[in-house]
């Protein structure tokens, strides 16, 4: 286990933001989930914004080859580029959420 130690202002910020009886490890946890599904609500929204453009989800633009039948234009190939992200994105920060979660879990069950 490492453990570190934060500035006293560091630690005044974050009983200002998240006032409560919380230890300085729980109001980080709060922050990092609240920053996790920040980027996952953009990228579902870009995930969204996408599929009714193409109308049809990106697994089906990628085997209906799309990029291929519009002619490799700029405009789908910076689409299938960001759509890839989004999916991705979506994918790595449902598993970081879901770490942090049981993380926290274990935590609190004081069975590290």
């Amino acid at each position: 286990m490492v453990e570190r130690t934060l500035k006293e202002t560091t630690l005044e910020l974050l009983a200002a933001i998240l006032p409560g009886e919380l230890d300085a490890d729980e109001r980080v946890r709060q922050l990092l989930e609240a920053e996790l599904r920040r980027k996952l609500g953009y990228y579902r929204r870009t995930d969204n914004a996408l599929a009714q453009k193409y109308g049809m989800s990106f697994v089906t633009f990628l085997s209906d080859g799309e990029v291929q039948r519009r002619d490799y234009s700029w405009e789908v190939e910076r689409d299938a580029m960001e759509w890839e992200t989004a999916i991705g994105g979506i994918e790595m920060l449902e598993v970081r959420l879901q770490e942090l979660r049981q993380d926290a879990a274990v935590d609190t069950s004081g069975s590290a």
